[in-house]
């Protein structure tokens, strides 16, 4: 018997397969870079993923429509901050298409310029290693040159396109 070649048409639309995504809980977090004039960028993102052990890699992935696709093509590092339980509007901020996103916001200088978020629950400073196109999304694998935990945090989870907070089995 020959393997197919390439996979089946769907028999299902873009909006039956995003809700049928939308039930994998994840961690929400907010991916942070400078762009080529040395301006903060930022954005919410829940798809985060680690890779490697040795070497410490992760991965996470953009829209090639995204506007801060630049900031994150061409810059050396980005900083993947996971939000804590509290940090609920601090996500939504960076959803949204606000100009502006780190107005008021505290954070402190990371690995290239990329901006830790204050109160975040862990931080991955990543060197920008390689991008993968695939689909309408680019894939970028970051390699952790540092990397921090806040004890005690509680996470913030995203499912079926609403925000929760840990709640203990």
């Amino acid at each position: 018997m020959t393997p197919p070649s390439k996979a089946l048409a769907p028999t299902f639309s873009a909006l039956e397969f995003r809700a049928a995504l939308g039930m994998f809980a994840t961690g929400v977090t907010i991916v942070t870079a400078r762009d080529a004039s040395g301006a903060p960028v930022g954005l919410t993102a829940n798809s985060f993923n680690s890779v490697s052990l040795a070497p410490p890699l992760v991965l996470w992935s953009l829209s090639r429509r995204a506007g801060s696709m630049p900031a994150f093509t061409r810059g050396s590092h980005y900083a993947i901050n996971i939000l804590a339980a509290e940090q609920h509007a601090l996500a939504e901020r960076f959803a949204s298409k606000a100009r502006d996103r780190f107005a008021g916001v505290v954070f402190r200088e990371g690995a290239g310029g990329a901006p830790i978020l204050d109160g975040a629950a862990a931080v991955f400073e990543c060197f920008n290693r390689s991008r993968y196109e695939e689909g309408d999304h680019v894939i970028f694998v970051g390699e952790v040159e540092r990397c921090e935990r806040r004890d005690g945090a509680q996470p913030l989870i995203f499912h079926g396109g609403r925000y929760f907070t840990e709640l203990p089995l």
